[in-house]
């Protein structure tokens, strides 16, 4: 699931930009986002998430950046400082299995490399630093790939995969879109399609529309605020309107 998802960033949202230069040869290439960025910070994701929690890892993408959201944050034992320079060294790893399966992989070291290769990645490309957020319970971690400035081809996230995505929206999810006014809460939506059980609704309809990106959090930096609520993203509000005028013609 890591690598289709790796892959599937890779395909449809990563672009490089050439910059020809009048007084040299030699063009100057940058990725919006590197992928050796992307891979650590996910595979870290999955790595150190608490699999006690339903809560899944998101990756949300914007013209500005590439942000992974999972849960629980990083162990007390580690500074946010330390993550700011790449000395993040914990005293305890969660999931020591999953991180020996990673091994193998060939997905991580197992070596506390992660947060220096994300660090390296984004220099490498030019790229402004990465951020590293949790909260003061360390309820969350964030990791925030801010785009290059130099990339101004179009934005994948929103030019690329419009064509596409009409062919990934499930019955559901369609469903969830056409019920959708202003912003609601996640009970607000269950009512409006009828739906009494929450696991379901999760994991059927809410889950896969954030993760196209077709509906959006109003506090995406806290998923399970008790006023969190959800509303139609730019390219949600666009699918609609592309529904609407195909069933005109």
């Amino acid at each position: 699931m890591t690598r289709e998802a790796l892959g599937y960033i890779q395909r449809n949202f990563l672009h490089e930009t050439v910059l020809k230069h009048p007084d040299r040869a030699e063009a100057t290439r940058v990725w919006n986002y590197p992928y050796a960025a992307i891979e650590e910070a996910l595979v870290n994701a999955v790595y150190h998430r608490s699999y006690e929690e339903r809560e899944p890892i998101e990756v949300r993408i914007s013209r500005e950046e590439l942000a992974i959201l999972s849960f629980p944050g990083p162990d007390r034992s580690i500074r946010m400082e330390d993550f700011r320079v790449g000395r993040a060294v914990s005293r305890r790893y969660r999931n020591r299995r999953i991180g020996e399966f990673l091994k193998e992989l060939e997905l991580t070291e197992g070596r506390s490399t992660g947060v220096p290769k994300i660090l390296k990645a984004m220099a490498a490309n030019g790229s402004p630093p990465p951020q590293f957020e949790t909260d003061d319970d360390r309820t969350a971690y964030l990791i925030r790939l801010p785009v290059h400035p130099l990339a101004t081809a179009p934005n994948a996230a929103t030019d690329q995969v419009t064509g596409e995505v009409t062919g990934e929206v499930t019955g559901e999810v369609a469903r969830l879109l056409r019920a959708m006014i202003g912003e609601m809460t996640r009970q607000d939506m269950q009512e409006a399609l009828g739906l009494r059980h929450e696991d379901h609704f999760r994991a059927a309809y809410l889950r896969p529309a954030l993760t196209s990106g077709l509906l959006e959090m109003t506090l995406p930096d806290k998923p399970r605020s008790s006023k969190q609520r959800y509303r139609l993203s730019a390219r949600g509000r666009q699918w609609l309107q592309e529904q609407s005028h195909g069933s005109r013609q």
